[in-house]
């Protein structure tokens, strides 16, 4: 019991493989006896989710001492070569979809150092690829949105599709001083000179031919694929991926924002390298897995003479429910109908989780915890979840909600009773439901009590049945933890859908109504935010 309570204090809900593991490693022995210790662990858990909040602390605070996280664990190394005043630093997607839990990240360690150092905070749609990673329309604003939600406001936001001249000017510099060169070899040609280290036969064209080609290709005088546009770099580079890069291709398609204003289009690595130098960006955080767009993009730099940016590279964090947050995977999914938006609760985007009533606090010291490091990261969504437990706990008002209902007469009930029950626990505010004869209680409560003794939280003791027995108002004969169930009224009882991870049906207080897009807590069950309150009460499973 000891460890199921640490394990509920630090993720919500006792996790039954974490438990056994934490029992083992203290006896040993009992490796021996796994298959006998196993349901003695989940009867441990089952006690444990049936004791109302306050029985829940007491045995939380006789086992679980929280370990205090000083300011200095908890936040930010220090930038390298950084100034009070004069950081500039971008958070920059392409505008695909919107945030998800990766994207967050991004925003939330960039937006920190940026009030840490009274920097300039920019957030840059690379977004001039409108084709292999099409923006949406509507992701530019919820980007927009979901960045100030997390609590960061942009000093400038630039859309790097409707800056493409600049590039242009850019590009036709490097070609008048010979460190670009107009390619026509064919993908898997060019390739096998690369991978040979071999220069190109077109490498050495000469300075007005390439201008020449430059001007037919912004003309659109040649084919998607035809013909690209590559930055010199070095064809004996270690990295076959940094020699020869291209800077330039065609694309015909029409892009969502700017239309058919533009078809010669820079890639990532020229557009960002570019608008690093236009926007004075001092550092850089990118994964580690982008090592090659430095090396690339340092070229440009070396060639214009220019002072590459302080750059941190950070491991990739693996959402250990969600794997690899790919958002073209989401989309597809969408379009399938597996899930039935951006905001499907069950989703790690950022619109997904405000939805389900994560707060932006949560977020950004979920973030701030897991720090720079260049390792790769496997966290939880309970992790998440833990932090943001912390916030809602305090201010949450309790109901009793009923899931697949099962209604039951109480024979013998000599009257009605009105019924207070704590609504919240730092306020003390109390919530009144009518002890009545008729009530509803869980499908699960009544399948394993049924014949026993039960009570009714703070209203009465019955023995349970469809038609159940009358014992008595006083608290006798329950065994705490065990056999206290909740309960609701028929007279003042609310239909109400849980949608989320669990989705189910059942049957709430009344007063939840008043809720209304709060997190509140169903007691035994979860924490729900209140998204619609219109006869029926709609809830979205925020975290148990």
């Amino acid at each position: 019991m000891k460890f199921v309570a640490i394990n509920s204090a630090k993720f919500g809900k006792a996790d039954e493989k974490a438990v056994i593991g934490k029992v083992i490693a203290e006896k040993p022995e009992l490796k021996a006896k796994v298959k006998e210790l196993i349901p003695l662990v989940r009867e441990c858990i089952r006690e444990f989710e049936m004791l109302d909040e306050e029985q829940k602390k007491e045995l939380i605070s006789k086992y679980y001492v929280e370990k205090k996280v000083s300011e200095r664990e908890i936040s930010l190394p220090p930038l390298p070569k950084a100034e009070k005043g004069k950081v500039v630093m971008r958070f920059a997607p392409n505008p695909n979809g919107p945030p998800t839990l990766g994207s967050a990240r991004g925003i939330v360690i960039n937006g920190e150092y940026c009030n840490t150092y009274d920097g300039k905070y920019i957030l840059r749609f690379d977004d001039t690829d409108p084709k292999t990673k099409r923006p949406m329309l509507e992701a530019y604003e919820w980007y927009i949105e979901d960045v100030e939600w997390l609590g960061y406001k942009p000093d400038e936001v630039i859309y790097a599709s409707k800056r493409i001249p600049i590039y242009y000017d850019y590009a036709k510099k490097l070609i008048e001083i010979g460190k670009a060169y107009a390619c026509f070899c064919k993908r898997e040609e060019f390739k096998n000179y690369r991978d040979n280290g071999i220069p190109c036969p077109h490498r050495d064209t000469e300075v007005e031919d390439n201008l020449e080609v430059w001007e037919k290709m912004l003309e659109g005088r040649y084919s998607e694929g035809e013909v690209v546009l590559r930055i010199k770099t070095e064809m004996s580079h270690r990295d076959p991926a940094v020699r020869d890069w291209v800077a330039f291709r065609l694309i015909y398609t029409p892009h969502p924002l700017v239309g058919d204003s533009y078809f010669l289009y820079p890639t990532l690595d020229f557009e960002s390298a570019i608008e690093d130098r236009l926007c004075k960006t001092t550092h850089i955080l990118r994964g580690k897995d982008l090592r090659d767009s430095e090396l690339r993009q340092r070229y440009i730099y070396e060639y214009f003479n220019w002072e590459y940016p302080v750059t941190i590279h950070w491991g990739r964090v693996n959402i250990v429910e969600f794997g690899k947050l790919s958002t073209s995977l989401i989309k597809r999914e969408i379009e399938a109908g597996k899930f039935e938006g951006w905001d499907d609760p069950r989703l790690p985007t950022v619109r997904a989780l405000r939805r389900r009533g994560i707060e932006a606090e949560a977020i950004r010291k979920f973030f701030i915890a897991l720090g720079l490091s260049e390792s790769e990261v496997n966290v939880s969504m309970k992790n998440l979840f833990a932090e943001n437990r912390k916030i809602v706990d305090a201010k949450a008002n309790r109901f009793f909600f009923v899931a697949n209902p099962v209604e039951i007469e109480i024979e013998g009930l000599p009257e009605e009773k009105l019924v207070e029950i704590p609504k919240n626990q730092n306020t003390k505010e109390k919530r009144i439901l009518k002890g009545e004869k008729v009530v509803y209680i869980t499908k699960e409560d009544f399948e394993k009590f049924k014949g026993e003794v039960v009570r009714l939280k703070d209203f009465c003791n019955l023995i349970l049945d469809k038609k159940a027995k009358f014992l008595g108002f006083e608290l006798t004969g329950a065994k705490k933890g065990k056999n206290i169930i909740h309960w609701l009224p028929k007279s003042s009882a609310l239909r109400c859908k849980v949608i989320g991870e669990r989705s189910c049906e059942g049957l709430v207080e009344k007063g939840v109504e008043e809720d209304l897009g709060k997190v509140v807590q169903f007691e035994r069950f979860a924490f729900c935010k209140i998204e619609k309150a219109n006869g029926e009460i709609v809830a979205i499973l925020t975290h148990d």
